[in-house]
């Protein structure tokens, strides 16, 4: 009988069946790093936890008293910081897991990755509203009032949370938990994307490739773009101040994302 192969999104196959395995394979060496992420993960994922719950939670109850008061902007932030706290309480779970096993089962296994996925792309997604949200007060000053309201409260919903929602769906059909190979000593039960095929992996690691940096990043590097011309061409200290905030802005997105994403696509290129 063939050993079947399980490709997961860390990048590594378990012979089922087989006692036969690589560790060649590996992207990295994790039995020399075990011990130093067993507390060095958790440690972070803690401290992620409480400022993200504070952090987020107070956003979300001074957003939600304050409904007319609240500008374009704001109701942005509102969406990020629900994004946001729906993340890190997925971070309890994953301190366990790097800390001994995973012991929360298939259900959670599921649950964890699909609400990964929603905050990475709506996340995304939503800066990408408001670069839009930004270039139509800033571009179209006069007559923007109606077309960034529809944007922020209704666009919004179609534009990045539906989009976020179903981009999940391999979350249902390939997040499981698997046990590690016995032979090897490793009995620790894993929760990850099992594959059925590499390929599987590099379709959905250019999918997110495509979703969650090129589109949104086309936006807002054309949007914020127009910006610049149009406060260049502006006179005073406060033009001056919103020319430089928003190439700070332009550079934080891509100084952020595009080493994660240059990773992601290497790894997808060695897969084919």
């Amino acid at each position: 009988m063939e050993p079947i192969s399980i490709y997961t999104s860390d990048n590594y196959s378990e012979e089922v069946g087989s006692g036969d395995y690589d560790s060649n394979k590996e992207p990295c060496f994790r039995d020399e790093n075990v011990h130093f992420n067993r507390i060095f993960l958790p440690t972070i994922y803690f401290i992620i936890f409480l400022t993200g719950i504070v952090g987020n939670g107070l956003v979300i109850l001074v957003m939600g008293y304050q409904k007319k008061l609240r500008s374009m902007t704001d109701k942005y932030r509102l969406h990020l910081s629900v994004a946001d706290l729906l993340f890190v309480i997925t971070l309890p779970f994953w301190a366990v897991d790097a800390m001994a096993d995973w012991y929360f089962g298939k259900f959670l296994c599921k649950a964890v990755h699909i609400i990964y996925t929603v905050n990475l792309y709506s996340s995304v997604l939503i800066l990408a509203f408001i670069s839009l949200d930004r270039y139509l007060a800033i571009v179209h000053a006069t007559n923007s009032q109606r077309p960034r309201k529809l944007l922020a409260e209704k666009a919004v919903y179609v534009g990045v949370w539906i989009p976020a929602l179903l981009l999940t769906i391999p979350d249902f059909i390939f997040a499981d938990v698997s046990q590690g190979d016995i032979s090897q000593g490793d009995d620790r039960y894993i929760c990850d994307r099992l594959y059925p095929d590499s390929l599987w992996m590099v379709v959905f690691q250019f999918q997110h490739i495509m979703v969650g940096l090129v589109l949104p990043g086309i936006v807002i590097l054309s949007c914020y773009c127009i910006i610049i011309s149009k406060l260049s061409h502006s006179k005073g200290h406060q033009k001056r101040k919103a020319l430089k905030t928003t190439v700070i802005l332009i550079l934080a997105f891509f100084a952020c994302w595009l080493p994660y994403y240059v990773g992601i696509s290497i790894d997808s290129f060695i897969l084919l």
